[in-house]
């Protein structure tokens, strides 16, 4: 018999999310607008990232770990 996966909602998986992408931009001293146009992304997309209002890609994800110097595997590492 197969097992139903106990799933937190998608809301608090991409706040989450972006609690930790806005501790590693702080650790780095960075403004949102900084690694936005370092990500090469707008200001705006980033925050809508950042506060857990858009679910990305795994890409832009991979390029917010280059641009914060930090691995893909830390950044998506989210438990509950």
């Amino acid at each position: 018999m197969l097992e139903t996966l106990s799933i937190a909602s998608d809301s608090a998986v991409l706040k989450q999310l972006g609690a930790r992408l806005k501790v590693y931009r702080l650790s780095k001293g960075i403004t949102q607008e900084e690694l936005a146009e370092i990500a090469g992304f707008t200001r705006s997309y980033y925050t809508e990232i950042e506060t857990g209002k858009r679910n990305t890609s795994i890409l832009n994800l991979y390029r917010l770990s280059l641009a914060l110097d930090v691995s893909l595997k830390d950044i998506v590492n989210i438990a509950f």
